[in-house]
């Protein structure tokens, strides 16, 4: 027989450790009871009217102390905090999603929880170039202020939070496992650094190991504490559409970065954009989208030019036209090699008469 809750703390972890009762389950109580010292004092007709014979039994029953006394003990720990539902940390934005967990475990600076945050999610297996679109849309949103979420995946996840530690925004890393455990254990170092500028959390308990239907529960945390969803590469049937369609469903803005039509990790991408997600070619689109103070837009071209195009530089103007284009279909227009045209468009770029987009394509400015 378990004893009787010593704190408050302590009360919330032992809903949190019932055996099966689950999130849904612990709100039930909560609504019913109140805060889940009530709980526990409450009558056995009471519990089963509420959750039914089988979980008020196990909510009587189960020897929760040892890992109670644990996590105690770890949030007794400099940098170490649990949150619970009733706690002024508790990030606001979580109350407004479909199934807040009740109690966080966090490992660093939690005023981040009340910050404007994105969350940045995508492929595990990304390209070379996606991962510097994550970074760099990243870094770029949180020197604005924005504070970066993602799941602390490899791939874009990990992009996206050097990204966030390269702005005064810095991120939050949700993980799928105990906050004491490192997966994948690659971003060992990653883990330290965001422990130290930003924010990890988790609403497992400590020691869980990475169980693969944590991770798709772990996304409607990412999904609800942003203002919005970012996803820079996905396959068809990639787990950053899930955390896209909960942002949806949660009434966050969905966002996403084209490329090519010839690459697999781009179809996750179109797909969200048929279905209505903002396409997206700047950090600077995410932040009008989401009536950001202070965005500057880059001054057109006719602000920056101080000369005139070239008669060349024309003509690769003019063979671009008004939609993006690949380099091999550019040079063919042009007439050109694709190294002579590629040492012309870096220039053109610099000059502010085209930009660059993911999936090596251009387009004119202006």
């Amino acid at each position: 027989m378990s004893r009787p809750p010593d704190n408050d703390l302590a009360a919330w972890l032992r809903l949190t450790l019932i055996p099966g009762l689950g999130g849904q389950g612990q709100r039930q109580l909560l609504q019913t009871f109140g805060l889940p010292e009530a709980i526990f004092r409450a009558r056995g007709t009471a519990l089963r009217a509420a959750i039914g014979d089988t979980l008020a039994t196990a909510l009587a029953s189960h020897d929760a102390d040892a890992e109670i006394d644990t996590a105690l003990a770890w949030a007794a720990e400099a940098g170490n905090h649990l949150i619970t539902l009733a706690d002024p940390a508790y990030p606001r934005a979580l109350l407004t999603s479909a199934d807040p967990p009740i109690l966080l475990y966090a490992k660093g600076n939690t005023a981040l929880l009340q910050e404007p945050m994105l969350a940045v999610v995508g492929s595990r297996n990304a390209t070379r170039q996606g991962e510097l679109d994550a970074e760099a849309f990243s870094a770029s949103l949180a020197q604005a202020g924005m504070t970066i979420v993602s799941g602390m995946a490899l791939g874009i996840d990990a992009a996206a939070h050097r990204g966030g530690l390269k702005g005064k925004g810095s991120t939050i890393a949700v993980i799928g496992t105990g906050i004491d455990r490192i997966y994948p254990a690659r971003n060992a170092e990653l883990a330290r650094q965001i422990a130290d500028s930003g924010l990890i959390i988790s609403e497992f308990p400590l020691g869980m190991g990475p169980l693969a239907h944590n991770f798709p529960r772990r996304n409607r945390i990412i999904a609800g504490l942003g203002q919005g969803c970012l996803v820079v590469e996905a396959a068809e049937r990639s787990g950053s559409l899930i955390t896209a369609r909960l942002a949806a469903e949660a009434g966050r803005e969905v966002f996403a970065i084209p490329g090519s039509i010839h690459s697999a990790l781009a179809r996750g991408c179109h797909q969200l954009i048929r279905q209505g997600a903002k396409l997206v070619e700047s950090a600077a689109d995410i932040l009008e989208e989401l009536k950001w103070e202070g965005v500057v837009r880059p001054p057109s071209p006719i602000d920056t030019e101080t000369t005139p195009p070239t008669a060349e530089e024309l003509k690769v103007i003019n063979a671009l036209g008004d939609a993006p284009c690949d380099l091999e279909t550019l040079a063919a227009r042009c007439g050109l090699t694709p190294d002579a045209l590629l040492a012309m468009l870096l220039s053109m770029e610099l000059d502010g008469r085209i930009a660059s987009l993911p999936g090596g394509r251009y387009q004119k400015l202006g």
